[in-house]
C-alpha cells in the first residue's frame, strides 16, 4: 500500500472548490428547468454532491457505476457497466458528472447508451479532470475543472486499487 506521504500534491481542496463553484455558475446559465444529474459511481460522488450544492434549478440525481480500471494504474480500455439503470429521460436536460476522462472509453460508453435509449432534451458532460493526452477516442466534456498530463491521481473520489478517495485534496503517484 502507498503511504499517503509519497502522494504529491497536485490541487489543494480551495482550489477544487472554487472550480467547482465556477461549473455551478456556468451550469444555471445553461440550465433553468429541472435537471437529471447522472454520478458516475465510485470516483465522482465527491465532485457531484458538492457540484449539485451550487446549481439553483430542480435537480435529480441518478447513479449509475461503470468501471475500465480494476486495480492498475491505466485504464483496460475495456468498459463494465456495474449498474446502469436509469429512468425514463426522453425529453429531459442531462448532465453527466464524471470525475475524470482520460482514454475516453467510459464517457463515450455512456454518452452513446444514453442516445440509444433515450431521446433527451439535451445532454452534456462535466468532468472535474481532462486528461487529453491520454485520449483514445474522439469525445471532450461540455465543461470540466482542471485538465491534467499524465499523472496517476487519487483523492477527492479518486482511487488506487479502492483506497485514498477520502483525501480532501487531488494528488499524484510516481508510478515505480
Amino acid at each position: 500500500m502507498i503511504k499517503e506521504n509519497e502522494i504529491k500534491k497536485l490541487f489543494e481542496e480551495d482550489e477544487i472548490q472554487n472550480a467547482i463553484k465556477k461549473l455551478g455558475e456556468k451550469l444555471n446559465g445553461i440550465y433553468k428547468d429541472e435537471l437529471y444529474v447522472i454520478c458516475v459511481l465510485k470516483g465522482s460522488v465527491m465532485f457531484t454532491v458538492d457540484l449539485v450544492k451550487h446549481l439553483t434549478m430542480p435537480v435529480k440525481m441518478e447513479f449509475i457505476r461503470l468501471s475500465s480500471y480494476g486495480s492498475g494504474f491505466t485504464s483496460s480500455g475495456k468498459v463494465s457497466a456495474v449498474d446502469i439503470a436509469l429512468p425514463d429521460l426522453n425529453d429531459k436536460d442531462v448532465l453527466i458528472v464524471e470525475d475524470i476522462i482520460d482514454t475516453g472509453h467510459t464517457a463515450k460508453f455512456l454518452v452513446d447508451f444514453i442516445n440509444h435509449n433515450f431521446k433527451v432534451k439535451t445532454l452534456k458532460f462535466c468532468s472535474l479532470l481532462d486528461k487529453k493526452i491520454k485520449r483514445e477516442v474522439k469525445i471532450d466534456p461540455d465543461l470540466y475543472a482542471f485538465e491534467v498530463d499524465d499523472k496517476f491521481l487519487v483523492g477527492y473520489g479518486l482511487d488506487y486499487d479502492g483506497y485514498y478517495r477520502n483525501i480532501p485534496y487531488i494528488g499524484y503517484i510516481e508510478k515505480a
